[in-house]
């Protein structure tokens, strides 16, 4: 299996409760962790959980977790960059699909390493120019 990017919502899933992901999506998962490949998550998504516990929408714990999940090279979650190359893919992330800027930004991300995206998002599911697990 190939390394994979995992959207915000399954990133959280998969550190802090593993059953609400779909079984291929938790596979996916595991097999790009367990084959020393990498679980990328772009840096929005880190940003967006800092957001969320900001809000009270997720606990302090979540965000600890999830740091505590990257510093860990046992894991292997690694930050992708916001960077030039993702912000030109952005633009063929079709804003009338996806129409969120952090759900763009997502997309175009695992489109920019050219791996498949992990998402249950149903907006993100229906792009074409990036192959989704979930």
């Amino acid at each position: 299996m190939t390394s994979v990017v995992a959207d915000t919502h399954a990133l959280i899933w998969y550190v802090c409760d593993p059953d609400k992901l779909s079984t291929t999506a938790l596979n996916a998962l595991d097999r790009a962790s367990n084959t020393g490949n990498l679980i990328y998550i772009s840096a929005i998504s880190l940003v967006e959980i800092v957001y969320l516990v900001e809000k009270n929408r997720l606990p302090k714990e979540v965000l600890k977790r999830i740091v505590n999940a990257l510093d860990n090279p046992n894991i292997g979650i690694a930050l992708a960059a916001l960077d030039r190359n993702i912000s030109e893919k952005i633009q063929q992330i079709d804003r009338a699909t996806v129409p969120d800027m952090p759900d763009r930004i997502i997309a175009a991300t695992a489109l920019s390493l050219d791996i498949p995206l992990v998402s249950c998002d149903s907006k993100i599911q229906n792009l074409t120019s990036v192959l989704i697990i979930w």
